[in-house]
């Protein structure tokens, strides 16, 4: 007779909480042509942080702008099939700008779309397009290295409730700070006209800004 492990609440909780940072810091795909992978990645202008021989073996670390994980490749570091690593996510803050900026490097990127539900393996999922509205988390594109490693792209503007501490509020790149102060602009001017000149726009910048980042209520 099988048994159904129950989560026990107290130990979820406990987590939540936990002390110790475990940062997710790299990701390794896998690749058949290392120098060709190497060429592929360095010319989306992603940070070349190691490229090293040892034993046998070769390291290639590479680090997207403002991303805090980076991304290795190279000889004898993983069994897996190239070309076998799917739906790696790379956030943006404007999905246009990010397809923009791939095709100016050459690479081959799909046109925006959104998905219909949560099943990415059915491709009649995906429908050609932003998410209505725009909404945060709905609009993605999609590309592939040359041994077929896919990417996905996702277009975040505000955070969900608790996946950001409230009490930080920090950017991997000044373009995303400048995406941030523009829609602050753009919500701040609806607020003008509500209430007429506002002196310390300033501090409500901040607060529309730390808000929209943690997910919490926007000023209004």
């Amino acid at each position: 007779m099988s048994t159904t492990a129950i989560p026990n609440q107290t130990a979820a909780s406990d987590a939540s909480v936990a002390k110790i940072d475990m940062k997710l810091e790299v990701v390794v795909i896998p690749v058949s042509d290392v120098d060709r992978a190497k060429q592929f990645y360095g010319n989306l202008g992603w940070r070349l942080d190691a490229d090293f021989t040892a034993g046998g073996g070769r390291v290639v670390q590479y680090t997207p702008p403002g991303s805090q994980c980076s991304l290795q490749f190279g000889a004898n570091l993983t069994s897996a099939t190239p070309g076998s690593a799917q739906s790696l996510f790379l956030i943006v803050a404007d999905i246009q700008a990010a397809r923009a900026e791939l095709l100016g490097y050459g690479v081959e990127v799909s046109e925006v779309f959104h998905f219909s539900g949560f099943n990415r393996l059915d491709a009649t999922a995906r429908v050609s397009g932003p998410a209505p509205n725009r909404q945060s988390y709905g609009s993605f594109i999609s590309f592939s290295d040359p041994d077929g490693n896919g990417w996905l792209l996702q277009e975040i503007t505000t955070r969900l409730p608790g996946r950001v501490d409230p009490a930080e509020t920090s950017f991997g790149s000044a373009s995303d700070l400048a995406g941030a102060l523009r829609r602050a602009a753009a919500a701040h001017g609806e607020h003008e006209k509500r209430a007429g000149m506002d002196p310390n726009w300033p501090d409500w910048y901040a607060s529309y800004i730390a808000a929209e980042q943690a997910g919490a209520e926007l000023p209004t």
